[in-house]
């Protein structure tokens, strides 16, 4: 592999913006016929880097050559034209339009200005059969399938237009162990036929599973690259932040006195449930206990919460809050000392157009009345404090939230609840789509707030994270809690049974 040319070069890349150096010197390689995984925390420069490649931001210093010669890359159209298409996470296409229509939009084929849909189809539907080993029917709108196939469909349209060099940018945070099987089937065939594919994911197996190299960036900087088959993981992470592994790997698990079976019970729910959503169930938080919920995607734990949050109505059984308290919507759970931070960051989260200031004091402004303003000195005083305290980066509180990474919005939501001093803090993938280094400090931060007496109800997609901090774990499947289990129950293998259906309680 290394004796070939790289069809792709990017050499001493630098890009600065206001108060940050984003890029400090970067070498990147792409070979063809690879799939090359770019790897670092959030904040280690490698959307920046993408953006620059794609034209979306202007490089300060430094070069990028396609094919041995140098380009001039000033817009996304310029980087399509030369052969250069991104796949984003978050599907950049029209869900109302058909998968056919997709695919061609602006280039459908045309006779006396008439789209001839027929021939539209045909070639749609020919396309996605040869090149992503997918048959459907084209002339579906694009919402009626799921999120895998409207990537796939993504990527096909993508290839359709220039079939050079494909970015994949955390193409699989939102899809399941089956559907994730199905991408990277179509992503071998495409190095197969010689594509040169750029990976970006938070997923170590996945870089295994599917990466020929790796390149490291760390702060903005060059680390190295190697190939994957080199590199064992230990060390990978290790480059990715800096520190030794032991960050994870000898996180304290902080067992709380209080949350113990006679602890003070802060929230229960008696025979809870909502039609179509989650059937009945029962479950208790006492005061300092951390209860994790684990199952499969689609297994109702979002839905859970969001029961016992208010936002979604319970339309059968109790929800108590203390001795007293019961949960009808938000603001009661608010009111009562509940917080609750959405796994959708971007829709029900961080507000982009406002700074990291006005996002800490949001919660806070909207507990006091809008007619009790919070001064700007007081805000930056608040935000300032939480920015030192949960390691917020940049620690500018006048910087755009939505120039941050995810690990550091993630921070920043956090944040806003814990200035209003929660009893219970429901944390509803708090790690998703963010680096291990912002993981074991977000994990850090839950056990030590549980210390001091705080409850968590911590949802997360992955088991090993929902073992390391709970005290206690509530299991789901097909919208259903089919065990609880604590102590010496808690392992990975019980958990994994209960998930598949091998124990009920």
């Amino acid at each position: 592999m290394e004796e070939r040319l790289p069809i792709l070069q990017m050499k001493d890349i630098y890009k600065q913006f206001p108060g940050v150096k984003a890029l400090s010197g970067v070498q990147f390689r792409l070979f063809p016929g690879e799939v090359h995984a770019l790897m670092g925390e959030n904040g280690a420069g490698k959307s920046t880097l993408i953006k620059v490649l794609t034209g979306v931001y202007a490089i300060d210093r430094g070069y990028v050559e396609l094919e041995q010669k140098r380009i001039q890359i000033q817009s996304p159209q310029d980087a399509q034209a030369a052969g250069i298409s991104t796949v984003y996470q978050e599907v950049n296409l029209c869900p109302n339009l058909s998968v056919a229509e997709n695919i061609f939009i602006g280039r459908e084929p045309r006779r006396l200005g008439r789209i001839l849909w027929k021939e539209l189809n045909r070639a749609a539907a020919k396309l996605l059969e040869e090149r992503m080993n997918l048959s459907i029917d084209v002339s579906q709108p694009l919402h009626s399938y799921p999120i895998a196939i409207q990537q796939l469909v993504a990527i096909a349209r993508a290839l359709n237009i220039s079939a050079k060099v494909l970015i994949l940018d955390e193409p699989t945070s939102s899809l399941d162990r089956g559907e994730v099987r199905q991408l990277f089937d179509v992503m071998n065939k495409l190095k197969r036929e010689g594509l040169a594919i750029l990976f970006v994911t938070h997923f170590l197996d996945q870089v295994y599973e599917i990466s020929d190299r790796i390149t490291i960036l760390r702060g903005g900087e060059f680390v190295g690259e190697y190939a994957a088959s080199a590199l064992p993981r230990i060390e990978l992470v290790s480059k990715m932040i800096g520190k030794e592994l032991e960050l994870l790997e000898e996180l304290p698990k902080l067992q709380a006195e209080a949350g113990d079976e006679g602890g003070e019970i802060v929230l229960e729910a008696r025979s809870l449930g909502r039609k179509g959503a989650v059937e009945p169930f029962d479950l208790s938080i006492r005061k300092g206990e951390i209860v994790g919920l684990a199952g499969l995607l689609g297994s109702g734990r979002t839905e859970t919460a969001r029961l016992l949050f208010g936002a979604d109505r319970a339309d059968q059984g109790t929800l108590r809050i203390g001795d007293t308290g019961s949960v009808h919507t938000p603001r009661q759970a608010i009111d009562q000392g509940i917080a609750f931070c959405s796994e959708d960051r971007k829709g029900e989260g961080i507000i982009d157009d406002l700074t990291i200031r006005e996002n800490i004091v949001l919660a806070l402004q909207a507990s006091q009345g809008w007619f009790r303003t919070i001064s700007k000195k007081r805000q930056s005083e608040i935000a300032e404090q939480f920015i030192e305290a949960l390691n917020i980066n940049p620690p500018n509180p006048d910087q755009l939230i939505k120039n941050l990474s995810g690990g550091n919005q993630q921070k920043v939501l956090l944040a806003r609840w814990l200035l209003t001093d929660p009893k219970l803090l429901i944390l509803d993938e708090p790690t998703r789509g963010i680096d291990i280094g912002a993981k074991a400090e977000i994990q850090k931060l839950v056990m030590s707030l549980s210390e001091k007496g705080m409850s968590v109800l911590f949802i997360s997609s992955e088991l090993e994270e929902v073992l390391r901090v709970s005290d206690r774990i509530a299991v789901l499947r097909d919208r259903r809690k089919v065990k609880e289990m604590s102590g010496d129950e808690m392992s990975e293998q019980l958990v994994l049974k209960a998930i598949a259906g091998g124990g009920e309680g």
